[in-house]
Formats: C-alpha cells, sequence, structure tokens
C-alpha cells in the first residue's frame, strides 16, 4: 500500500476544522484536549487547525489521542520560516510519528505585509523544507488555482482547499490525479430555516468577500461579481455552506466526495465566537454521518 493510501485510510472521510482548537491561551490546554479526545471517539479522522497555525498548537491535541491526525489549516509561509517549521516539524513528529500534517499557504496580501510574489515564495519554502528534512509526503497545501493545485500534486501530499465549491472539487481532483489526497475544507451550519441559516452564512462570509484569492477563484468558477455583493448571493452562499435537515447537510457533504474529494474537513459555523469549541455541534454532526 502506497504511502498516500494509507495517509487517506488514516484520516477517513471525515475530519473537523477549527480555529478554537488553535487556542494560544495555556489555560484552556486541558479544555482543548478534552474535545480533541471526544473527537477521535466520535469518529473524526483529523483535525484541521484554522488560522495561521503551527506545530506547537497540534502539541495538546496529539498528546491527548492515540490515531487522530493534526494539520494545520494553514500555517503561513510569512508567519513562519523554513528552518524553523522543519525544526518543529521534526519534534513533533519525533514525539508522534506519523500523526501530525504541515498544511501551508501564501495567505492574503492584507494580512501579510512581506506578501510578494507568492507562487515563487511558496516554492522557495517547498525547497527549504525539503533540504531540511520534511518528506513531501507529510505536507499538504491550500491550494486554489491550478499552478499551486500542480504544485500540491507535485511537491506535497495532496491539497487542503478552503472556501471552495464541489465543482472545485472536480475541477482540483482533474488537476491532482487519483493519488494525491484532496481535502477540501465545508462550513455547516445546523440550521433548517433558510433565512436564519444564509444569514448566519453571510456574517460570516463578509471577511472573505474582501481577500482577492477567494474572490478571484469564485470568478474563475463562473460566478458573478454580483454573486460576491451583499454578503454573498444565495447561490454563492448554497455553494460554499451546507445547512438544511439531516438529510440534506449529509447530501451535500457527499457531493464533495462524489467530485473527488477523499476527505472533508468540516467547520461548524453557529454565529457565535470563532475561538469557541462547538462540541454538540460536532456531535450532532458525527451522528448524521454515520
Amino acid at each position: 500500500m502506497s504511502t498516500l493510501s494509507t495517509l487517506k485510510d488514516r484520516i477517513g472521510r471525515y475530519g473537523v476544522w477549527s480555529v478554537g482548537l488553535r487556542a494560544e491561551d495555556p489555560a484552556r490546554r486541558g479544555q482543548l484536549a478534552e474535545a480533541a479526545t471526544e473527537l477521535e471517539q466520535l469518529g473524526y479522522g483529523a483535525v484541521w487547525l484554522g488560522g495561521s497555525s503551527a506545530a506547537r498548537h497540534a502539541v495538546p491535541l496529539l498528546e491527548a489521542t492515540r490515531t487522530l491526525t493534526v494539520g494545520t489549516s494553514i500555517q503561513s509561509i510569512w508567519d513562519y520560516d523554513a528552518e524553523t517549521s522543519a525544526a518543529s516539524f521534526a519534534e513533533v513528529d519525533a514525539a508522534h510519528p506519523g500523526r501530525f500534517l504541515l498544511g501551508l499557504g501564501v495567505s492574503h496580501a492584507k494580512l501579510a505585509d512581506q506578501y510578494r510574489r507568492p507562487y515563487s515564495a511558496l516554492v522557495a519554502y517547498l525547497d527549504a523544507l525539503d533540504a531540511a528534512g520534511v518528506p513531501a509526503d507529510r505536507r499538504v497545501l491550500a491550494a486554489l488555482g491550478p499552478r499551486t493545485l500542480e504544485l500540491a500534486r507535485d511537491r506535497a501530499a495532496g491539497a487542503v482547499p478552503y472556501l471552495v465549491t464541489a465543482e472545485h472539487t472536480a475541477q482540483a481532483r482533474a488537476i491532482l490525479g487519483p493519488d494525491p489526497l484532496l481535502a477540501p475544507e465545508l462550513k455547516v451550519i445546523l440550521e433548517t430555516d433558510p433565512s436564519r441559516a444564509r444569514t448566519l452564512a453571510r456574517e460570516f462570509l463578509a471577511m472573505y468577500l474582501a481577500l482577492p484569492n477567494y474572490t478571484n477563484n469564485f470568478l474563475r468558477l463562473g460566478f458573478t461579481e454580483d454573486d460576491l455583493t451583499n454578503g454573498g448571493s444565495d447561490h454563492l452562499v448554497d455553494a460554499v455552506f451546507a445547512w438544511g435537515d439531516e438529510t440534506h447537510i449529509r447530501d451535500r457533504i457527499n457531493t464533495f466526495h462524489e467530485a473527488g474529494a477523499d476527505h472533508v474537513a468540516l467547520q461548524v459555523v453557529t454565529g457565535g465566537d470563532r475561538d469557541t469549541l462547538p462540541r454538540e455541534e460536532w456531535r450532532r454532526l458525527a451522528s448524521l454521518l454515520g
């Protein structure tokens, strides 16, 4: 069995994407460990740490669990230099062999003062990781456009695209080919009222519609400028969020698998603080996934 097949088997079909599980406050370490233990028991195969996370954020979760894979989604290449990332990776991997994935991305010009020639910077970063001995099959890229997806195919274990549609997943699979990991993130709102669900979605989506990397990707997928105004059209919201009753949410998640995803990283949106841990919603989601 290939290394990539083993990775896919290990993380399974579903994971949880969360900013809250990346908390810096040492006082929350016990809370994070308890949440990670439950996520493993619920059957999720991986946890993806939102924001510009790093290897150190994975440690409390890895220490509390036995089989759970923990990945950064994503670590900004502008926030951590490659040498530091490689050293941190080696330390965590020595303590928890094979259970940490280094997810990397170029972030956004509005969020990184040093943002220049992002593709070239990412290639140079991967070169430095190679030189430092970080295996290509233990890193994944937050790839949206064709060139970066090709880089994920050729220089990493695969891609972890954020804020995408099932159509993007199909296009990404065509570029990656059958073997690399494809693990898109999908936002889930456990709400059946259309008005309430879309209001929550638009509140959450607003910050992303100010970032050209995402809006340009939506335009490549066939959305129009009108779809990107006023918090996003119903068409856009319904494409990047799964909401409704249990059957509808399960079907929406399945469309990503049918489009070629090996694993879907599920981010529960509640309308509350993004740092909170929606544990009851994670339980409900695990139940509907079976």
